[in-house]
């Protein structure tokens, strides 16, 4: 077994909340939302986020719209929708309890076989 194909798999499995967590507050386009990934070391292609953003968006959980630049052509902005950010809350909380599940089990001693 590779490690490498567990390490993705993990990855993969907290990407979809990242990128929620990304937007819970502001509006962002994908170079955006790539740099804050990019910033926390969690290194994601262009060819991963579009498929996961359409997903989320055909999910009802993000919105977009355009927006002229002045620096090039108009981007797009994408958005939590309200049932995104509900969706978002039970993810928070199901990360909390997931994250002090795997904490218990990762860092208790050995002496139930004592």
């Amino acid at each position: 077994m590779k490690i490498e194909n567990t390490k993705a798999q993990m990855r993969k499995g907290v990407l979809e909340y990242c990128i929620l967590s990304i937007l819970r507050d502001k509006d962002a386009y994908v170079a955006e939302i790539l740099e804050t990934l990019k910033d926390a070391k969690l290194l994601v292609v262009e060819g991963t986020i579009y498929p996961l953003l359409t997903r989320l968006k055909n999910a009802g959980l993000l919105s977009y719209r355009w927006e002229e630049s002045t620096s090039g052509p108009p981007r797009k902005y994408y958005g939590l929708t309200e049932t995104g950010q509900l969706f978002l809350t039970e993810l928070s909380t199901t990360w909390d309890n997931l994250q002090t599940a795997v904490n218990i089990v990762t860092t208790q001693k050995n002496n139930s076989h004592e």
